[in-house]
């Protein structure tokens, strides 16, 4: 069985392969300007407590975190993409 980082690598490969140089170059140079950049430095890493915040669910409705701590734990799943 493989490692999900030996999973994850072989997704980047195949992908990579089926850009053009052009646009693996420009990936490859957004991916490096914003690992210098100070954005890095705010990620949450794991075990992290994410500060209150509010954003609308997938049907606009306001959520906010501190109500749903109130209940239990919180999972945050961001989708990429319009609705």
């Amino acid at each position: 069985m493989t490692s999900l980082q030996q999973q994850l690598q072989t997704i980047r490969e195949k992908s990579a392969e089926k850009l053009t140089p052009d646009v693996r170059a420009a990936i490859q140079q957004g991916f490096a300007e914003l690992q210098e950049s100070v954005v890095r430095e705010k990620v949450l890493g794991v075990g992290d407590t994410a500060p209150p915040f509010s954003l609308p669910d997938t049907r606009g409705k306001c959520i906010v975190s501190d109500a749903l701590l109130a209940e239990g734990p919180l999972v945050i799943l961001f989708y990429r993409g319009k609705w």
